[in-house]
Formats: C-alpha cells, sequence, structure tokens
C-alpha cells in the first residue's frame, strides 16, 4: 500500500468500492481453507481412515463423496471465482481511475508553471513523474492494497485454522516464517533503492532522448536554410 499527502483522500472517495473489494477478498480466503479439509477427508477416507464430520465417524462411501465432497467443493469455486472477479474490479479499477485523477491534476498545474520552471527543471523528470512514477502509483494502490490485506486476513484465518488442529506444529511453523518477514523486510529496503536508480536513470535517459530530438529538429532546420 502507499500513503502520502496527495493519496490518502482517494482511501476515502474510493471507501465504498473499496471496502466492498476487500469483503470480497476476506470470503474468499475463508472459503478456500475448506479446500485443504475436503482433501483430507478424501485421502483418508482411500486410504481406509476413519472420516470424521463434526467429530463423528461417517462411511465413505458414494454417498458421502457427493454430499459432503462434491457438493462444498462446487459451492467453494463458485464463490472463489465470483469473489476474485469482484475484488479484481474494485481494487484494480479503484487504481486505475486514482492515477486517471493524478494525471490529469498534474497536467493542470503543468499548464500553470512559469517558463522558469521549465528552464530549470529537466523535461526527462517530468516525463518520469509522468510514466513510470504514476504507473508504480497505480501498481501500489491496487497490487498493494490487494497483496496487504490478502496476506494479513489469509495468514490470521490459516493461523488460527492450524491452531485449532495442533498447538506444536503451528509453532514450529511460526519459526520460518519469521525468517522470511526479516528476509523480506531487508529485500523490501534494498529493492526500494534500486527503484529510485531506476527513476533516476529513466530521467536522465528521457531527458538524453528529448534533448537528442531537438537537436536533430535544429539541424534539419539549419540545413534546409542553407540550401535556401
Amino acid at each position: 500500500m502507499i500513503f502520502g499527502k496527495y493519496i490518502n483522500k482517494y482511501y476515502l472517495k474510493n471507501a465504498p468500492i473499496l471496502i466492498l473489494g476487500l469483503a470480497a477478498l476476506i470470503l474468499v480466503d475463508y472459503f478456500q481453507l475448506f479446500i485443504p479439509e475436503l482433501y483430507r477427508m478424501v485421502i483418508n477416507g482411500m486410504n481406509g481412515d476413519p472420516v470424521l464430520v463434526n467429530g463423528q465417524a461417517a462411511v465413505f462411501d458414494m454417498e458421502f463423496l457427493l454430499d459432503q465432497v462434491c457438493r462444498p467443493m462446487i459451492i467453494t469455486i463458485i464463490v472463489m471465482v465470483v469473489g476474485r472477479f469482484l475484488w479484481r474490479v474494485c481494487f484494480f479499477g479503484s487504481a486505475i481511475r486514482v492515477v486517471t485523477d493524478l494525471r490529469t491534476c498534474m497536467f493542470a498545474h503543468s499548464k500553470e508553471l512559469s517558463q522558469e520552471y521549465y528552464q530549470d527543471n529537466k523535461v526527462g523528470n517530468l516525463m518520469s513523474l509522468y510514466t513510470n512514477d504514476l504507473d508504480t502509483v497505480q501498481e501500489c494502490f491496487g497490487d498493494g492494497i490487494l497483496m496487504f490485506c490478502d496476506a494479513l486476513f489469509l495468514g490470521l484465518l490459516a493461523v488460527i485454522k492450524m491452531w485449532r488442529m495442533n498447538h506444536f506444529l503451528t509453532g514450529l511453523s511460526m519459526i520460518p516464517m519469521a525468517f522470511l518477514m526479516a528476509a523480506g523486510t531487508t529485500l523490501g529496503k534494498y529493492l526500494m533503492k534500486k527503484w529510485e536508480e531506476r527513476q533516476a536513470a529513466f530521467s536522465e535517459l528521457s531527458d538524453f532522448a528529448q534533448e537528442n530530438y531537438s537537436g536533430l529538429a535544429v539541424i534539419k532546420h539549419s540545413s534546409k536554410r542553407r540550401k535556401s
């Protein structure tokens, strides 16, 4: 996710759509945790182990397979398909609207700037703001909200379900998760520095290309005057 002076207002502006997408995301995360339980019943039944339904042993036959496995699986698939389509429309659609509004505001502000501003600031830097920087804002607003909320809710629901099954194994599984969080934090800081370097390089490249194309126009105009 991304926060800032000029971006925070869009969370409130798109709050109803974001809440709808968040509700669809949580619903998908909740239902997809049923899939391992359905697999467990099928594997236990095929291996001849007791199959438990609400704490009671059940006979693993075709009727059980249709009622307790196939029907819940179909319902889960339908909910996941509809929910994923819904949160994609809500999150990514909001991201596109936010970037469109930001680009419109930036362009309107650019028209009000003085000529001295464009003489002191490179055009390549402005081109970088209008292209790469806004694309990054779109990714952070769309994919950032999705990945943050999905990791938060799905991870929390998974840990709760794991804790109910076995406390000891859940505790062991948290050990590599701690290392992953530390590695992700360190890698994130490194990638942020690389992203800043990439933006600076793109700004210089855009400015270099703009100066060269302007130079070509001047050379071409001068050659025409000499011929005439």
